[in-house]
């Protein structure tokens, strides 16, 4: 999978998290709830917000993840057709969530977005080695965001 100059490797785009029905359940009152609201307020955008942001949420969490390829290089990280040069992170950090790893590139802009990426355990010794020797290695706490997200099994 490894040669001196690429490395190259298959992982999904996201953990798939487990949801029972009462996670469903509450999707569904939340968005009753708030959606009584918008037509008490008579706020027909919010509601349309609602309904759109609740659908989407739904979708996403009943479509399985996709596989995408990735190739680290001397160049940066190409994640399926999308590349991302080193020059837009200022740092790396390896995150562990249950038995998955993802290294978590971050932007050098203070309102980029980091580029998180899971990987095989396999490969890990490897792509943090190519990435340790082009950037430097921080510790990634997560941020607001992301526990909302972990929070809402989403």
């Amino acid at each position: 999978m490894a040669n001196s100059n690429s490395i190259t490797w298959e992982a999904e785009e996201y953990i798939v998290k487990e949801h029972h029905g009462w996670w469903y359940f509450g999707l569904f009152i939340v968005t009753a709830g708030l959606s009584a609201l918008a037509i008490w307020l008579q706020g027909w955008t919010f509601l349309a917000l609602i309904i759109v942001s609740a659908i989407t949420v739904l979708v996403f969490n009943l479509r399985p993840p996709r596989k995408i390829h990735y190739t680290l290089n001397s160049d940066g990280l190409t994640e399926g057709k999308m590349k991302h040069p080193f020059d837009n992170f200022r740092a790396f950090g390896i995150v562990k969530e249950g038995s998955h790893y993802s290294a978590v590139l971050i932007p050098k802009k203070r309102l980029g977005i980091n580029v998180k990426v899971y990987f095989p355990e396999g490969s890990g010794e490897a792509i943090v080695d190519n990435l340790g020797a082009r950037l430097p290695m921080e510790q990634v706490k997560p941020d607001l965001l992301d526990k909302l997200v972990d929070f809402l099994r989403i």
